[in-house]
């Protein structure tokens, strides 16, 4: 293995910074550096020794090969995941525009929410994936966080809890179960895990996951995250009194003064529930 590639490998191993699937992309995206590191030229490169040349360099072969908006973000965040470890934060632009990297327009009022199909479902063997889907489509949850989840810690009567150690970014949030519906999943997952979580014992997560990607393959049931889209357009009308512009209600520029009040008040809560920290993120969700 070269240096580069060591180096990066030990200091993923040493910072679980976030979830594991943005850890293991992490790694996937470090290792691609360092190997288009040494393709370009820079031999026996340490990680202390990476510069602000070293940046550039892969800037512009990204951008020679054609790499999109969202994937030049998410590999710019990945380098400044390194220059943080490695106390060098300057080598890399604090703006992804020093770079000529646009902003990614994630607002559209088109609708990507999706219904949980039943009888697609029926065709999911596995208790425990059926048990997390469920759980997607009740509370909004992540695919992580419905699979690593103890429904019977998480129960707190009128509010679902989730753990740092399950969601993305780390931050423990809280999410109403406010109808029966809710509350009958809730119960449902719970006498599946017993005192434990919707992995069985003699799984890992990560075997888990496998057998969770296997089965909603096989049963055609794909862009789960669609199911957040649909819980955060539920709980908008809910919260609003009116559809959120991309299930076909109202833009921001038709509501009112006081509409718009509600408008951001809902939306920083459903950002909230979600588990994000932004009211802006909400327009991925919801439209604009």
């Amino acid at each position: 293995m070269r240096t580069l590639n060591r180096d990066f490998k030990l200091m993923c191993q040493r910072n679980r910074d976030g979830s594991f699937a943005t850890q293991h992309d992490r790694e996937r995206l470090l290792t691609m550096v360092a190997n288009q590191l040494h393709e370009g030229g820079f031999k026996n490169l340490r990680a202390q020794g990476i510069r602000t040349k070293h940046i550039e360099h892969l800037v512009s072969r990204w951008q020679a090969e054609g790499a999109s908006t969202g994937t030049m973000k998410n590999r710019m965040s990945a380098l400044r995941w390194v220059a943080e470890k490695i106390g060098k934060e300057n080598i890399v632009a604090r703006h992804n525009a020093a770079y000529g990297i646009a902003d990614r327009r994630f607002v559209t009022n088109e609708s990507k929410a999706k219904e949980l199909d039943q009888g697609k479902l029926g065709r999911v063997s596995d208790p425990y994936t059926v048990m997390s889907l469920r759980l997607q489509e009740a509370f909004g949850l992540r695919r992580e966080e419905s699979i690593k989840i103890q429904p019977g810690w998480a129960d707190r009567g009128d509010v679902l809890v989730l753990k740092s150690t399950w969601t993305k970014g780390g931050k423990e949030r809280e999410i109403p179960i406010l109808n029966e519906a809710q509350r009958a999943v809730v119960n449902q997952a719970k006498a599946l895990a017993d005192q434990g979580s919707l992995i069985p014992v003699a799984m890992s997560y990560k075997d888990q996951l496998n057998r969770f990607k296997a089965q909603t393959a096989f049963a055609g049931i794909d862009r789960v995250h669609g199911f957040r889209h649909a819980y955060a357009q539920a709980r908008y009308a809910e919260l609003t009194g009116w559809n959120a512009p991309a299930a076909g209600g109202p833009t921001s520029k038709q509501l009112s003064p006081e509409q718009k009040a509600i408008d951001r008040q809902a939306r920083l809560t459903i950002s909230r529930e979600l588990g994000h920290e932004r009211e802006q993120i909400t327009a991925v969700y919801l439209g604009r």
